[in-house]
């Protein structure tokens, strides 16, 4: 499977991973993402499923990359720690891999929240530290406040809903910030194949005998072939599809075909690489 460079830690993962917000899938289904060659495993204290995910990985801890995420409304230092304490119990591990802000707090001062996610990487509980939803500018200020350093930015990416913000993603490249994509297949796929760039990823899943999905997944994660690349979480709590989806991995879209889909999803050129 066809890995990418997370952040600046000199850890290469696969570019599709599993996103489990409101999964039914079970234990059985993220272990067979894990046999598949999925290694990122995406939660957060909010979605219910971190107890799903402790019985998948309670023999296979070193396949999997966990990364789980603390609520805005817990930002404040001690309700932090207490957060990451209940994650660590509810997915029966010492450690965290990517522990998560899962949305800016507009009442907690970034540099507190930050601080207590360093202490906890100083105590060994967490890994590496991440944000999702930020803007280009509040991305900027958690890396100079944090002293352990921002390894990634988790945003809505699909062909119908593209990063919003012009600038993000080659700044993210030059400064070796991951993004991880959730949503990369929209509410669904009739949802992405009834968007204006539908039309574009369907022609192309017929013209390289591909799913539309692993179309649509290939050209979330084209920048991936680089440093601190682009990670696609999609969900689904089927085996089958979970299968096709980490296949995408090794899809190198030709370049006229990156062309269409980039105009239909209203991208003027794709981001230089």
């Amino acid at each position: 499977m066809r890995c990418t460079r997370f952040g600046s830690t000199g850890i290469d993962l696969p570019v599709i991973g599993l996103g489990t917000a409101e999964f039914l899938g079970g234990a059985g289904t993220i272990g067979a993402a894990l046999d598949a060659g999925i290694r990122l495993i995406d939660t957060a204290e909010s979605y219910g499923t971190e107890q799903q995910i402790a019985s998948a990985i309670a023999k296979r801890r070193a396949e999997a990359f966990v990364a789980t995420k603390v609520s805005a409304a817990n930002a404040r230092p001690e309700d932090l720690t207490a957060a990451a304490e209940r994650s660590l119990r509810a997915l029966k591990t010492d450690h965290i891999d990517l522990y998560q802000l899962h949305w800016p707090s507009e009442s907690v001062p970034l540099a507190d929240t930050l601080g207590a996610m360093d202490e906890l990487v100083d105590a060994g509980k967490v890994r590496f530290i991440g944000v999702c939803n930020f803007s280009l500018s509040l991305l900027q200020q958690a890396r100079d406040l944090s002293r352990h350093g921002i390894q990634s930015n988790q945003l809505l990416h699909n062909a119908a809903q593209p990063f919003w913000e012009t600038g993000l993603q080659d700044w993210c490249q030059a400064h070796q910030l991951s993004l991880i994509a959730y949503s990369p297949l929209a509410q669904g796929m009739e949802t992405l194949l009834a968007s204006p760039a539908g039309r574009a990823l369907q022609h192309w899943a017929d013209r390289l005998d591909k799913t539309a999905a692993q179309v649509a997944l290939a050209w979330c994660v084209n920048r991936s072939d680089n440093p601190a690349g682009v990670i696609a979480i999609p969900k689904s709590r089927n085996r089958r599809r979970i299968a096709e989806n980490a296949a995408a991995a090794g899809l190198q879209l030709p370049t006229k075909a990156l062309a269409e889909i980039n105009a239909a999803a209203g991208i003027a050129a794709h981001p230089k690489a």
